[in-house]
């Protein structure tokens, strides 16, 4: 689109063209990206910070932990719900006008939440900053795509990648600090600077599409069905290890009447002229496999995140900030590593890279499986997070930027949207398919172990001996038996829960080589500049 104006204007020495027809130049177009970046770093970290402040957010209206717990459900329901019409709006006005917009009012919902005095409150301005936010994500990357020069299209990605890590583990840590020295609403009005910052950006240096002329008729079953699917399948995912899943009629419904809204969905895509996605795209080779693999990424950058969260804060008793001082060392370095990951992409095969960084993710993972004991710390976890930090760069780069690579321009909403979708819902699958397979394993080495502490046998009446004699004096129960019993229910309780901590990094170890063996058997991409210039040609009439 930027091209068309430079055209007229080099060729024609006769009548100059009405000057409404041309779009005004901008000045400073990398403001644009900037801010595009910041929505998706928003996006990211409103979804993990509202997890670790979960607790003070839950004191503050006087909520339980079952009622609280929809809290965070609320706010990425509501994200999956808008992704549809984030699509639709973004292709009928541009990106720029629906970014402004999701900003400004994501800035106002965040300064008003931490007002909210009941849960209902609370959970209507949590889904509300939802629907705000939930246009961040895939409109971000279709003007990632659109926007950055060919020869910088792997720094793009790199960035983008960066976005999406740094904001995932460096919220602990700003959770953390805003309630030790400030307060926990610092975790809602963090967003209104960031917030405004993007609006700004999007006002000075995004450039303003012209609205379709030859819209297509708004597809209100498709943007319904659709949206709504997604977010019912995405509440049952998210509150089905709290209901026991199955054995629950609430999960049982959200998950049959999404998965048929789905189905009605796709019947109805396929049927009509004017689709509200391109569902070809979708199915064609190779996007069914890279998202795939995208969904497996967030499982495993999503399921590694909370398993030593778990396992510092069950086991060691750490708080929030502790457990950021761990989490730290993957978002810190890909302030380096994902740059270095681009620079890596434009001189090698993006399969390379995405192998590469699924074996690093693999044996940090294995590494953390194979010595954890109950009495590791943030320093023992330094070496697995830093394997970590640079394993999620290269995988996420690489199969991110393999998949762009067959990916035409009229596309890019289509790809952003459903690379939304994988994210969104591999990460939930991630967290609850970790969360149960912990818990069920930890449960299970509880039972086990127990049967090995029988009262009355003599090693177990040493043990509460020495235990008893060791809290002597401490605020135990008077008792000497009575303190020995509740040590020893502490240490079988912290060896079962890493056990299951084991046993989870385990299956992420052998699901990461699994994933690697995916990326080996995809074909090659075609290379050379012929590969970028289709996704970031912008000829008169297209969309910016």
């Amino acid at each position: 689109m930027t091209d068309a104006p430079t055209a007229s204007l080099s060729t024609a020495p006769a009548p100059a063209a009405p000057a409404e027809s041309a779009p005004a130049p901008v000045g400073i177009p990398w403001l644009g990206l900037v801010a595009v970046l910041l929505g998706t770093f928003l996006s990211t970290l409103n979804t993990r910070i509202s997890v670790f402040g979960l607790a003070d957010v839950e004191g503050a209206i006087h909520a339980g932990f079952d009622e609280g717990a929809w809290l965070t459900t609320a706010f990425t329901v509501a994200q999956m719900l808008v992704t549809p019409a984030a699509v639709w709006t973004g292709n009928m006005f541009g990106p720029r006008r629906i970014l402004l917009a999701s900003a400004v009012a994501f800035a106002a919902i965040s300064v008003v939440s931490p007002f909210a005095t009941n849960l209902p409150e609370m959970l209507t301005l949590r889904f509300a900053a939802g629907i705000a936010s939930g246009a961040f994500v895939p409109l971000t990357l279709s003007y990632v795509l659109r926007n950055i020069p060919p020869k910088l299209a792997a720094y793009g990605v790199a960035i983008y990648a960066l976005n999406l890590e740094f904001s995932l583990n460096i919220s602990a840590s700003l959770e953390g600090w805003y309630v030790d020295h400030l307060s926990w609403r610092w975790i809602f009005w963090q967003n209104v600077p960031l917030a405004l910052g993007m609006a700004l950006c999007l006002h000075f240096g995004g450039r303003a599409a012209p609205a379709r002329r030859d819209r297509p008729p708004t597809d209100l079953f498709g943007l319904a069905s659709y949206g709504i699917g997604l977010s019912l399948i995405y509440a049952a995912l998210d509150q089905g290890n709290r209901l026991d899943w199955l054995n629950s009629g609430l999960i049982w419904g959200l998950l049959l009447a999404g998965g048929l809204l789905l189905v009605a969905f796709v019947v109805h895509d396929r049927r009509i002229p004017y689709p509200l996605l391109n569902l070809s795209l979708v199915l064609a080779h190779p996007l069914p496999s890279l998202l795939g693999l995208m969904a497996f990424l967030r499982l495993g950058i999503l399921s590694t995140a909370y398993l030593i969260p778990l396992f510092l804060g069950t086991v060691r008793g750490f708080r929030s900030l502790e457990v950021g001082q761990t989490l730290i060392w993957v978002a810190l370095p890909q302030a380096i590593l994902c740059p270095m990951a681009g620079l890596l992409l434009r001189r090698v095969d993006a399969r390379l890279v995405a192998c590469l960084g699924f074996f690093l993710i693999s044996v940090a993972c294995y590494s953390v499986a194979n010595g954890l004991t109950p009495l590791w710390g943030s320093d023992q976890f330094l070496v697995s997070q830093l394997l970590q930090a640079v394993g999620q760069s290269c995988a996420l780069t690489g199969v991110v930027f393999f998949a762009i690579q067959h990916v035409r321009p009229e596309s890019a909403i289509t790809f952003g949207a459903m690379m939304n979708t994988a994210r969104l819902m591999g990460g939930e699958i991630g967290s609850a398919f970790v969360v149960t397979f912990s818990r069920i394993h930890s449960q299970t080495a509880s039972n086990l172990i127990g049967l090995h502490v029988q009262i009355g046998s003599e090693s177990v009446e040493q043990r509460l001996q020495l235990y008893a004699a060791a809290t002597q004096g401490a605020s135990y129960p008077a008792s000497g038996t009575a303190r020995g019993m509740s040590v020893l229910g502490n240490a079988v309780h912290s060896m079962a829960e890493t056990q299951g901590v084991i046993d989870a990094f385990a299956v992420m170890a052998a699901l990461a080589l699994i994933a690697l063996l995916l990326m080996v058997a995809q074909r090659a991409a075609p290379i050379g500049p012929a590969t970028y210039r289709p996704l970031f040609a912008k000829e008169e009439g297209e969309l910016p």
